[in-house]
């Protein structure tokens, strides 16, 4: 699993990357909980069922509205998908998908 955070306006933080396990990019957009200091309240978070999010540039677009984001973390998530593509799960990983996603 890659993670890239990013700050937005505001304190908003991005959170970008790709989760092999799920086979699929993510996005998780927070902000700080006005009613719980040091708590984070998490209003966007895309990438939870497998293959939800296929492309990078899906995940991007999602975050670009919260936080200014490199050119180039296109190419940098794909990088993280692409080390990747040799690994499968363990034994208990896939167990745990068995049970959480049955087909």
């Amino acid at each position: 699993m890659s993670r890239h955070t990013f700050v937005g306006p505001a304190g908003v933080s991005v959170a970008i990357g790709w989760d092999r396990p799920l086979e699929t990019f993510y996005v998780q957009v927070s902000r700080p909980d006005p009613e719980d200091p040091g708590e984070c309240d998490t209003f966007i978070w895309k990438g939870l069922e497998p293959n939800e999010l296929t492309s990078a540039a899906a995940a991007i677009e999602i975050a670009t509205p919260h936080a200014a984001l490199p050119t180039d973390l296109g190419n940098t998530l794909e990088m993280d998908r692409l080390k990747t593509l040799g690994v499968s799960d363990g034994e208990y990983q896939a167990v745990m998908k068995r049970r959480l996603f049955p087909k």
